[in-house]
C-alpha cells in the first residue's frame, strides 16, 4: 500500500502554478475592462471640458459644442485607425496614456493661461483636442488586441464597447452634477489627467514584463508634474484669473450652470458669468433704472411684478423704490447668484438688501418652464435675461415665448426686456422689437402686441437697448418718478425714445423657434466691431 501524498509534495505541489496562471490571467483581464471604463470617463470628461472652455472663452455655446463634438469624433476615427501602425499593443496602450494624462491633464491650464496673456485660445483649444482625440481613439483597438494576445477565453469586442459606453454615460452625469461644481475646469483636468497616469501605471505593474524602463522614467515624471500641478491648482486658478480680470477677486466659483466671478477695485464691483460682464457698480445705475422705471411709470397698476432674470437683485432694487409695489417675483435659473447677492454682506449692499425683502419671492428655475407651468397674473413684466447669444437663450427671446408670456400680463399689465446695443449688434435689437410686434396678443387676436423701444448711453457696454410692450393700446402718461433716482429723468427719457440714422429701425427676421434668427443678427453684430 502506498502511502498519502504529503502536503506541499508530488501532485499536491505540483498543482499551485497552474492555479498561479490562471490568477494572473484573470487579473489581467479584469484589469483590461476597469481600465476601459477608466479611460472611456476620462475621454469624455476632456471633450466636456473643451467644450466648455470653447463656450466660455468664445461664445455661441451651441456653435462651440458641435465643433468640438465633431472634431473630437474625427479624431478618435483617426486615432483607431492608426492604431493598427502599432506594433506591440500593451505598450502603446501604455504610452497612450502617459500622454493622454498631459495633453488631457494640462488642456484647461495651457487653454486659460494662454487666454489670459494672449487673448486667442482657438489654435491650443483644438490642437490640445484633436491630440486628446488621436489618443483616446487607439485606447478601445489596443485594449481589444492585448485581450485578443493573452487569451481571454470568453473575450467579446462588444463587452469592451458596453465597458466603454457606460463608463461615458457616468462621465456625462457627473460632469455637471459633481465636477464642475466641486472641482471646477482647471483641477477636473488635471485631476483626470492623473487618472490616465493611474491606469498607466497599473499596467505597468500588472503587464510589467512587456514595458521599458523609458516608459517608466516617462511615467514617474510625467505623474510628478501632475500631482505638483494638482497640488498647486488653486495658486494656478488664481494666477490665470488675475490675468483674465483687471481688478482683484473677491468670488468665484462654478456651478452646474455657469462661471461666477465678482471682482472689486477700490469701490468699483463688477460681476462676470462665463466671464463676461454682466454689471459694473459704477454705472449699473443707469442700466437698470432704464430697465425699470419706463415700464412701473406707463403701468396703471404695479402691485405684483416678476422679473425674469435678474439674479445680483438689481432690477428688483428698483422695483422696490415704488410704493404700491406689493409682491415681486424673480425667477432665476442659478440658486447660486441669488444666494450670492442675498447672503453676500458687501453684494447684498450693491442691491440695498432687496432680495431679503420679504415682499420677493426668488424662485430659481427656468424662465421658460416657469412661464409654462405659472397661472399667475402680474401687472409688470421686466425681462433681464443674459444676451442671445446661443440657441438656449434665443428662445427666451422668440415669438412663442413672448406669446406666453404676454398671458402672464394682466388687462392693462406691461412688459418690457433688455433688447442689447441698437449700435452694436443693430439688427439684433429690432429683431427683438419686430418678434415683440409679432407675438401673439391674447388681449386682441389676430393683432401683435404694442411696443416702445428706446435706448440708454452705459459707460461699461455703449448704447444700450430696452423694448416695452403691451397687449392693449400703450397710453402715454407723464413720467412719474420715485425719488432717489441718479440718472432717468423725464428729459432723459423723452431723448431715449430717439434714434439716429445709425440705430434707427432695419428690415429684419422675427425671431422663432424654428429660425433663431436672433442668435446670427447678435453674432454677426459684435464680430463686426469687436473681431
Amino acid at each position: 500500500m502506498s502511502p498519502d501524498p504529503q502536503p506541499g509534495a508530488g501532485g499536491g505541489g505540483a498543482s499551485t502554478e497552474p492555479l498561479g496562471a490562471e490568477g494572473a490571467q484573470r487579473l489581467r483581464e479584469t484589469w483590461l475592462l476597469v481600465a476601459t471604463f477608466l479611460v472611456a470617463v476620462a475621454g469624455l470628461i476632456y471633450e466636456l471640458i473643451a467644450a466648455t472652455l470653447s463656450s466660455y472663452l468664445l461664445g455661441d455655446s451651441v456653435r462651440q459644442f458641435s465643433y468640438v463634438i465633431g472634431i473630437f469624433l474625427s479624431a478618435m476615427g483617426l486615432g483607431a485607425w492608426l492604431s493598427r501602425f502599432v506594433a506591440r499593443a500593451m505598450s502603446g496602450f501604455v504610452w497612450a496614456q502617459i500622454l493622454l494624462g498631459i495633453a488631457g491633464g494640462f488642456m484647461a491650464p495651457v487653454v486659460f493661461f494662454t487666454f489670459a496673456w494672449m487673448e486667442s485660445v482657438t489654435l491650443p483649444l483644438y490642437g490640445l483636442l484633436i491630440l486628446v482625440g488621436l489618443l483616446s481613439g487607439m485606447e478601445i483597438p489596443l485594449i481589444a488586441r492585448v485581450l485578443k494576445e493573452i487569451g481571454a477565453p470568453e473575450f467579446r469586442f462588444e463587452n469592451v464597447l458596453s465597458v466603454d459606453y457606460i463608463g461615458a454615460l457616468v462621465a456625462s452625469l457627473a460632469f455637471p452634477l459633481l465636477i464642475i461644481p466641486h472641482l471646477g475646469l482647471m483641477p477636473a483636468s488635471l485631476t483626470f489627467g492623473a487618472l490616465n497616469l493611474v491606469v498607466a501605471g497599473l499596467s505597468l505593474w500588472i503587464f510589467r514584463q512587456e514595458i521599458s524602463r523609458l516608459q517608466v522614467v516617462t511615467w514617474a515624471l510625467a505623474l510628478l508634474i501632475t500631482l505638483i500641478g494638482l497640488w498647486q491648482a488653486e495658486r494656478l486658478v488664481s494666477v490665470s484669473e488675475s490675468n483674465l480680470f483687471e481688478d482683484d477677486i473677491i468670488f468665484s466659483e462654478a456651478t452646474p450652470y455657469q462661471q461666477i466671478t465678482v471682482t472689486r477695485y477700490r469701490n468699483r464691483t463688477r460681476l462676470f458669468l462665463d466671464y463676461s460682464i454682466q454689471f459694473d457698480s459704477l454705472d449699473e445705475h443707469r442700466y437698470h433704472e432704464s430697465l425699470v422705471h419706463p415700464a412701473m411709470a406707463q403701468a396703471s397698476r404695479r402691485k405684483s411684478v416678476l422679473i425674469l432674470g435678474g439674479g445680483d437683485g438689481m432690477a428688483a432694487r428698483e422695483v422696490l423704490r415704488w410704493a404700491e409695489v406689493e409682491q415681486v417675483t424673480l425667477v432665476d435659473l442659478d440658486p447660486r447668484v441669488t444666494e450670492l447677492f442675498r447672503d453676500h454682506v458687501d453684494l447684498s449692499q450693491l442691491n440695498a438688501g432687496a432680495l431679503g425683502d420679504p415682499r420677493v419671492e426668488t424662485r430659481n428655475l427656468d424662465a421658460w418652464r416657469f412661464v409654462e407651468e405659472s397661472d399667475e397674473v402680474f401687472d409688470v413684466i421686466v425681462i433681464d435675461l443674459p444676451d442671445p447669444k446661443n440657441l438656449a437663450l434665443s428662445k427666451l427671446y422668440s415669438r412663442q415665448f413672448y406669446g406666453a408670456l404676454v398671458e402672464r400680463l394682466s388687462a392693462h399689465g406691461i412688459m418690457v426686456t433688455q433688447a442689447g446695443s441698437p449700435l452694436f449688434a443693430r439688427e439684433a435689437f429690432w429683431s427683438i422689437h419686430a418678434t415683440l410686434q409679432a407675438s401673439r396678443n391674447a388681449q386682441a387676436p389676430g393683432q401683435g402686441l404694442q411696443t416702445q423701444p428706446y435706448h440708454a448711453y452705459l459707460p461699461s457696454f455703449g448704447d444700450w437697448g430696452f423694448v416695452l410692450a403691451t397687449a392693449a393700446p400703450l397710453v402715454e402718461r407723464p413720467l412719474k418718478l420715485p425719488t432717489g433716482l441718479r440718472y432717468l429723468t423725464p428729459d432723459v427719457w423723452r431723448a431715449a425714445r430717439v434714434f439716429d440714422p445709425q440705430t434707427g429701425p432695419v428690415a429684419v427676421e422675427v425671431n422663432t423657434l424654428q429660425s433663431h434668427a436672433l442668435v446670427g443678427y447678435y453674432l454677426d453684430g459684435w464680430a463686426r466691431w469687436f473681431e
